[in-house]
């Protein structure tokens, strides 16, 4: 999401400029639950998995948000930018939770990059991620940082989702003809085997990554001179024994009415329970970042709803977010007068804050890291379905974000 949040605090620089876009209103956006009766069964192909690679602006992403045995978790994710359809960047970026807080990050440009037959593998100078061709697993790749080399294989353990035919809000005053769009293709629910190996005072220490994983492919397009990338997100991911649930929600900027936006699922190894654009997320407490003068959410609640064969699926998250375990000053690059001119004029402040209940901090030997040493501290969330009559509850690993861009 990282990549999306600079874009969208790029877009809003405009106003500093007197550049912004006029307020088109609510009327100019379509959500994509507009279309969610085409695709009642919210299954994807195989085509749904490929990349858009579009010659217009903007901003693709493959993340795969990583959950390992030994406690690590993180996301390895690339990027590909494409403005004006005349400048062209690819990022692979690299994140790392330690057990006990340390954060590894990474995010590397890639160069001589390119896409196999039908977009599905993408490949550049010492990196690769190819799909299989049976479609049902990625293998990962990458030594682009030296201090920093990945080996995993992600592998679909029960079916992917999207809302409608094709998972695309647009934004537009006519939609058969947009000037923009946002879509979120998944695969909740896989399989995680390999390793990472990291610099540690420069040492190589080697993580064993087995575990679980959750694939999203996003996109956000826009014609040129038209701002609408979102102005705040909510994102949750849990990933349990025999179920995970997922929820990305977006508000769109006063200039489209701050529209919301939900897509959520939840998965078992064999089938979707349910998948809706109906989910809400709701922040029951928060406490004032000073610094940055955003809301963080120290408690919420999360609500996927859908149908699935005519009984009615509700699922809950609710609870302490507890710590946060990072809070991402996405403009940290940028000079500070320009950042305080900025965030002045056009209200662009975009931080992101990330939760999940880690374990605590415990002593261990340097540079051993063991599943067993950490599985009993682990502090889960509960994830509580009922599916007509019947209740399901489950514990299980949940990681969070919650992003202001914009006001």
């Amino acid at each position: 999401m990282l990549s999306w949040v600079k874009s969208a605090a790029q877009s809003t620089l405009a106003t500093v400029a007197g550049t912004a876009e006029p307020i088109y209103g609510p009327e100019a956006f379509h959500t994509v639950a507009k279309q969610e009766s085409l695709n009642p069964s919210n299954e994807i192909t195989k085509e749904d998995m490929g990349w858009n690679v579009l010659e217009t602006t903007s901003v693709e992403t493959q993340t795969f948000y990583l959950n390992a045995d030994s406690g690590h978790h993180g996301l390895v994710q690339v990027i590909y930018s494409n403005v004006a359809n005349l400048h062209f960047t690819v990022q692979l970026s690299t994140k790392i939770f330690h057990p006990d807080g340390k954060i590894v990050w990474s995010s590397r440009p890639v160069t001589n990059y390119g896409f196999d037959v039908g977009n599905y593998s993408f490949y550049a100078d010492n990196m690769a991620i190819t799909m299989s061709e049976d479609g049902n697993s990625y293998s990962i790749k990458s030594m682009v940082d030296p201090e920093l080399s990945i080996d995993l294989t992600c592998t679909r353990l029960g079916p992917g989702f999207k809302i409608g035919r094709d998972g695309k809000s647009l934004y537009g005053t006519d939609p058969a003809d947009p000037w923009g769009a946002i879509r979120h293709i998944f695969w909740p629910r896989n399989k995680l085997t390999g390793c990472m190996v990291v610099a540690e005072d420069g040492d190589p220490v080697k993580i064993d990554f087995s575990g679980s994983a959750m694939l999203v492919m996003a996109l956000q397009a826009m014609k040129p001179h038209h701002a609408g990338a979102p102005a705040k997100w909510n994102f949750a991911n849990f990933q349990g024994p025999t179920m995970c649930a997922v929820m990305m929600e977006f508000t769109t900027p006063p200039s489209y009415g701050s529209s919301k936006v939900n897509v959520s699922g939840i998965v078992t190894d064999g089938e979707i329970i349910g998948a809706s654009a109906c989910g809400t997320v709701e922040h029951l407490k928060t406490k004032l970042d000073e610094e940055a003068g955003w809301p963080e959410p120290t408690e919420a609640k999360f609500v996927w709803k859908s149908n699935r064969d005519g009984k009615d699926v509700e699922a809950v998250i609710e609870g302490s977010l507890g710590d946060r375990i990072d809070r991402v000053d996405v403009m940290a690059e940028v000079p500070a007068f320009i950042k305080k001119i900025a965030s002045s004029a056009a209200g662009t402040k975009p931080y992101i804050y990330q939760v999940s209940l880690k374990p605590p901090t415990i002593q261990m030997p340097p540079f051993v890291y063991k599943a067993d040493d950490y599985k009993q501290y682990s502090k889960q969330m509960t994830l509580k379905v009922k599916i007509g009559d019947q209740v399901i509850e489950e514990e299980g690993k949940f990681f969070g974000e919650a992003t202001y861009i914009c006001e």
